[in-house]
């Protein structure tokens, strides 16, 4: 976990880091969503999982939407993933492979889900373009400690797609985050911990195309997806726990990923990933060595996996991964389950 994985170059959420090795249950998911009434739509998922021996509850999202505002207006409101991106905005259970790309791990701590509201207006086009905005309350990384009275950051992003034909279609955004951070912690080794007092702001573009044999994906089809993410960041650092210390840091990171993946026959699928980070890190007034001034700050990773989709309620996933992103290269093997029970939505694009 968070406690002593590390990634050269970058200072991380103390929630973010490789499964546990051998047998594990990582998250079990309950989601419950419905409409209220014909004005709004509401949804609520809570992630179990167990610590130490004990249950621990962690609400994920419970926001409420509307159903039926003119000009093409929606609001959410409640704690929900942010639309920044386009890997933020599904679920575990959903995603291509078992783990996030490193460039969410690094520069989002996986996923941003905070509370706050979002506005999205989509343009009465035949292309489709989206325009949206979110203010949120700022307790999330990168973000933390809920500053300026609890609207400690805000985004925007665009969004617009099109379909080419029966066979292919195609989505591409730019999305912009501003945060500040008051008390920000992240775990140092075992004992340590370092607090961020700061702001910085984030930079994503995302691709994505999509290609299925007759226009019908349960037969063959090919999902292509990459996303680009800057962030410059700069504050006051304190190394405590053990010792403190007080210094400075001024970061410029870069991530991306690369992926494909491949369903050639129904229900079986295959998905090749390439993750590269680089920081540019300046630290001032730290006498204690941290992540931020590891020696190879170009983490990378390849990963590889193959799926097996009995139904669009169950899949089992092996993965393999060449993990070059800490001190130590680490060749990771993965079998997982994600199994639903009960009816769900239709995912988004």
């Amino acid at each position: 976990g968070g406690d002593t994985y590390e990634l050269s170059g970058f200072i991380l959420d103390e929630e973010v880091g490789p499964p546990d090795e051998g047998f594990s249950l990582e998250e079990s998911e309950l989601a419950v969503s419905a409409n209220i009434d014909d004005r709004f739509y509401g949804f609520l998922t809570a992630a179990l999982e167990e610590e130490a021996g004990d249950t621990e509850v962690e609400l994920e999202e419970a926001w409420f939407q509307t159903l039926s505002l003119p000009a093409g207006l929606s609001f959410k409101a409640g704690k929900f993933l942010s639309a920044v991106g386009y890997h933020n905005s599904f679920h575990p259970h959903s995603w291509h492979f078992a783990d996030a790309p490193l460039a969410y791990d690094a520069l989002l701590g996986g996923d941003l889900a905070d509370a706050g509201l979002q506005g999205r207006w989509l343009a009465p086009t035949d292309l489709f373009v989206e325009l949206g905005a979110e203010a949120l309350r700022g307790d999330a990384f990168p973000a933390g400690g809920a500053a300026n009275d609890g609207v400690g950051s805000y985004s925007a992003f665009v969004k617009t797609g099109d379909d080419l034909g029966t066979e292919n279609s195609w989505k591409a955004g730019i999305s912009y985050l501003h945060y500040d951070a008051e008390g920000r912690t992240s775990a140092v080794g075992e004992t340590d911990t370092l607090s961020f007092d700061g702001n910085g702001e984030v930079w994503i573009l995302e691709a994505v195309w999509k290609w299925s044999e007759n226009g019908n994906p349960k037969l063959r089809n090919l999902i292509l997806q990459g996303e680009y993410l800057r962030r410059e960041e700069n504050g006051k650092l304190v190394l405590g726990a053990t010792a403190t210390e007080e210094g400075s840091v001024d970061t410029t990171q870069d991530a991306f990923y690369l992926q494909g993946v491949y369903q050639f026959v129904p229900g079986w699928r295959f998905g090749l990933r390439y993750d590269r980070l680089k920081a540019d890190n300046s630290v001032a007034g730290l006498t204690a060595a941290t992540a931020l001034d590891g020696d190879d700050r170009s983490p990378e990773r390849w990963t590889a996996m193959a799926d097996y989709s009995p139904s669009e309620f169950s899949r089992l996933r092996l993965q393999l991964s060449e993990d070059s992103s800490s001190a130590d290269s680490d060749t990771r093997l993965i079998l997982q389950y994600v199994m639903s029970l009960g009816s769900h939505g239709a995912h988004s694009f």
